[in-house]
């Protein structure tokens, strides 16, 4: 993680898109067992579709776990979270939280699909979004983790 700039009306870090992990080999053959032996099952239900569906899932899953995790830039500004080039008005912000024990910011907007957005950020700047925030009088309201990123990581994803 990187803090890239640091003043009253901007702060801007970067940081990794995910936690990169180090799979051995033993995952991947338990991926592809798990995917052979459930399409073998799906075939033997002539569920053909769901058959194709889990091989295709599979193939993508393991193909995002050998992908390398991209550096995201996030910025606080005069308008607004902007994440990547996406920005994320103040006035489209309802809430905020910042967990300190793994340090993550969570914002809830008003979007319709995945309204919570959680994002790594460094401790020394903690008590700076905390001012940026407050000062745009949005509404600091503890937010955690979605079980299912917790039920993921725990099965190493």
């Amino acid at each position: 993680m990187e803090i890239i700039k640091k003043s009253n009306e901007k702060l801007v870090w970067s940081a990794l898109e995910y936690e990169e992990r180090d799979r051995n080999p033993d995952w991947f053959w338990a991926l592809g067992i798990i995917v052979v032996t459930s399409s073998i099952a799906a075939i033997i239900f002539e569920n053909y579709f769901f058959a194709v569906l889990l091989i295709l899932s599979g193939i993508l899953l393991g193909f995002f776990a050998i992908k390398k995790p991209d550096v995201v830039t996030y910025e606080l500004n005069s308008r607004g979270l902007m994440i990547r080039n996406r920005l994320y008005p103040y006035e489209n912000i309802k809430s905020f939280w910042v967990q300190e024990a793994k340090p993550t910011l969570f914002i809830h907007s008003e979007r319709a699909f995945m309204p919570i957005i959680s994002m790594p950020i460094d401790e020394t700047i903690i008590a700076d979004i905390h001012s940026i925030m407050l000062s745009k009088n949005i509404a600091e309201v503890e937010m955690k983790e979605h079980a299912a990123e917790k039920i993921m990581e725990v099965l190493g994803f």
